[in-house]
């Protein structure tokens, strides 16, 4: 106990610098699948996949059938997804970070699963799945 008390500011340093690393990975929003997991659904006929990349970004190779709305107009354009409520939605971008976004967006728009791909078209590629142009 005397130890604990004698270095009450190294310990708490540590405790401070150990939340700072832990910050990122608690900041992550909303529910996010692999690749594999993503290429389960797609092949099973669970899910849609939304592109919300620019199309110059899409056009150079996106996932098979994906439906390309921007980040930037999904709130506008989401109603283009309505009929697809039933199914799961796994939002793609080029790292995973515009994606989380867009899959809370989902969410709040009534889509019981809407997940991010986690590290998106670049982790596909490293994967080596295909994409289409």
């Amino acid at each position: 106990m005397k130890f604990f008390l004698d270095n009450i500011w190294l310990i708490g340093i540590a405790i401070l610098s150990g939340g700072a690393l832990l910050w990122p990975n608690l900041q992550r929003r909303g529910a996010r699948v692999t690749t594999l997991q993503a290429t389960q659904l797609i092949n099973q006929g669970k899910a849609i996949v939304v592109d919300v990349r620019e199309p110059a970004e899409f056009s150079a190779g996106h996932l098979r059938d994906a439906k390309n709305i921007p980040l930037s107009e999904l709130s506008n354009r989401i109603g283009e997804l309505d009929k697809f409520k039933s199914k799961a939605a796994i939002v793609v971008c080029q790292s995973g970070n515009r994606s989380a976004k867009a899959a809370g967006q989902l969410k709040k728009a009534g889509f019981n699963e809407a997940f991010s791909l986690d590290g998106g078209i670049a982790a596909w590629q490293a994967q080596g799945l295909p994409l289409t142009k």
